[in-house]
């Protein structure tokens, strides 16, 4: 499985926020390795700098849902008939969930390349096996 996060939104206001997204092989679910992947993941963002991370979820996905609350997120919102796929439109419900509290005023968050922050993952998730 992977875990990734990119930009929440493009202006300024919200370089502290990222949208993230699991996905972990059908054989391999139910097994710890998404929430392991998040966990990392997270703690990654946190040492950058960011303070919400967004996932939103195609709906209808009870699975994936009940992942993200355990998780720890919060359902904040549905966009409705926003996606298409597989021939049809589609709502996507979105959750958020506190990496940490905000500074005021906040520092800018570091940005790395995707590699650096593969890297970054890789090397927490080897500590966490440790």
């Amino acid at each position: 499985g992977y875990a990734y996060a990119s930009p929440h939104r493009v202006r300024a206001a919200y370089q502290w926020s990222v949208e993230v997204s699991a996905y972990v092989h059908e054989e391999a679910r139910g097994r710890g390795v998404g929430r392991k992947l998040y966990a990392a993941l997270f703690e990654a963002l946190r040492r950058l700098g960011y303070v919400n991370a967004y996932a939103g979820v195609t709906l209808p996905n009870d699975a994936s849902e009940r992942f993200h609350a355990a998780c720890g997120f919060e359902p904040v919102g549905i966009y409705r008939r926003v996606g298409y796929k597989a021939g049809a439109w589609h709502d996507v419900a979105w959750s958020q969930l506190r990496l940490q509290e905000p500074a005021d005023p906040p520092a800018a968050p570091r940005l790395l390349s995707n590699a650096q922050v593969r890297a970054e993952v890789e090397a927490l998730l080897r500590a966490r096996d440790d």
